[in-house]
């Protein structure tokens, strides 16, 4: 099943962790802050949200 995360950019730090990993699903917007641009299936959402150092990405 496709999931569609959210990034709290208030949190966001701009590491980029997740935009490496997941290039698919998330970008740099014009703060370099992470964005949400595709989706990943459970598995990889589930790491997405894990791994983030500030803890910015959710369901």
């Amino acid at each position: 099943m496709a999931v569609k995360l959210k990034v709290n950019s208030e949190a966001c730090v701009g590491c980029g962790l997740c935009v490496g990993t997941f290039p698919e699903a998330f970008a740099f917007d014009a703060e370099n802050k992470a964005e949400v641009i595709g989706e990943l299936d459970d598995a990889q959402a589930q790491e997405a949200i894990a791994s983030c150092p500030a803890g910015a990405i959710s369901e």
